[in-house]
């Protein structure tokens, strides 16, 4: 394949394409298909922006037939048809049974740009310029989303300092640390040197962060300790939100509710860039304009968003996500672990990571996804040291493509096991 052009023009800065080296031209379903007509599965979902599958026929039709009747594609903030229909939609059908009562924000098309927003308005509401995150977060790569990121690769990138954000450890990483009453320690030893903060931000699953699924127990608790100490919890779901955890909203498994919420990839129905920032109504206290982007108004999304979530709720997409994670589960503890005493592995939903940093190789898990890929099938890593190999397929593929996939995975795995030992 002819991939020079890429490669003479294109910026440094591109990275899937070196894991992925050919010229994909189209996908469908659970498959990737290159220039040359091979077939790759995917396991990979666009970091989380093909829930519903590539080119999903039935939110398909609604795009084309909103193009054909020349629908306006760019409003910004101007009242359309789109918009009302997937605000309606989503309150009546998401939102209100679920017994939650947000505004909804527009900011612009990327998860980032969520993050932003709600970073802002949670300081311009508290009137505190400090933010709290955790170690092993991902929250983008804007100035305000990499001070609350750790990862030190797009830290670095920033060129600035990144001020303003304490880091807390994240409850996984110091099993004898209760993260909770360090926080609080953190608060009231006047010797801390830390400041009070008008805002946690927090994924209830660290994605990026190698697939870290924080307890129902942790997590009630740390709503506590927000609403104790009059902090805004902030939760970033935009790439375990829409049904990937087997729940709509990542947090419905706790019981509890933020008073910020960030959506963005599979919100967008089509892989369309999306987000949405939800605010509790009376922390709404926006000015007019205050924050704005010229592609807030992109109305394809609108259009395949509400497609989207009718075609979540007609097929059942919580419950069958929550079916086949049974699945894998059962594949990697049967199949995978077996293979090497130092393997683990954690996950939710659809979402599930073999880690493999007891393994004494610092490339292990990239020569199991090169391997992967070689068998067609494409897989990210992600974790500290890029060690965990991150199950992420979308939530429509079949029990048959399910398990080809994770047989790849355990042939893959196999043979670099064969190699380093």
């Amino acid at each position: 394949m002819n991939t020079k052009v890429f490669e003479e023009y294109e910026s440094e800065v591109r990275s899937y394409s070196r894991k992925f080296p050919v010229v994909f031209k189209k996908a469908i379903g659970s498959y990737f298909y290159d220039e040359e007509g091979n077939e790759y599965l995917d396991f990979f979902d666009g970091a989380g922006a093909e829930n519903y599958g590539h080119n999903n026929p039935e939110i398909k039709e609604s795009i084309i037939k909103y193009l054909e009747n020349d629908g306006i594609i760019h409003a910004l903030d101007l009242y359309t048809e789109p918009k009302r229909e997937f605000i309606e939609y989503f309150e009546e059908k998401i939102l209100k049974p679920r017994r939650l009562n947000y505004k909804i924000m527009f900011p612009a098309p990327t998860g980032a740009n969520a993050n932003e927003a709600a970073l802002k308005l949670a300081r311009k509401v508290k009137q505190r310029t400090q933010v709290w995150a955790l170690m092993g977060a991902f929250h983008g790569m804007t100035l305000g989303a990499i001070s609350l990121t750790t990862d030190h690769v797009p830290r670095v990138g920033a060129g600035v300092p990144l001020e303003n954000v304490t880091h807390i450890p994240a409850p996984y990483m110091f099993p004898e640390l209760d993260t909770i009453e360090y926080m609080e320690t953190l608060l009231k030893d006047d010797h801390s040197g830390v400041e009070k903060p008008a805002a946690l931000f927090i994924e209830t699953i660290q994605a990026e962060g190698g697939v870290n699924v924080f307890d129902i127990d942790w997590l009630k608790r740390v709503r506590k300790f927000c609403d104790d100490n009059d902090i805004l919890l902030v939760i970033d779901d935009i790439q375990v939100g829409c049904a990937r955890s087997g729940k709509f909203f990542s947090f419905e498994r706790a019981g509890i509710v933020p008073d910020i919420l960030t959506l963005s990839k599979s919100i967008g129905g089509y892989g369309f860039p999306f987000a949405v920032t939800l605010m509790k109504p009376e922390l709404d206290i926006w000015k007019p304009g205050e924050h704005n982007g010229t592609f807030r108004g992109n109305q394809l999304a609108f259009v395949a968003a509400k497609a989207g979530l009718e075609f979540m709720l007609s097929h059942h997409i919580e419950e069958e996500t929550e079916r086949k994670g049974a699945i894998v589960k059962e594949f990697i503890e049967k199949e995978i672990l077996p293979l090497d005493s130092r393997l683990s592995y954690r996950g939710i939903g659809l979402i599930w990571g073999i880690d493999f940093s007891k393994i004494p190789s610092d490339t292990f898990c990239a020569d199991v996804q090169k391997e992967c890929f070689k068998n067609h099938l494409v897989i990210e890593s992600a974790g500290r040291k890029d060690a965990v190999l991150k199950i992420m397929p979308p939530l429509t593929i079949t029990d048959e493509e399910l398990i080809k996939g994770l047989e790849i995975i355990k042939i893959a795995m196999r043979e670099t096991l064969r190699r380093v030992k």
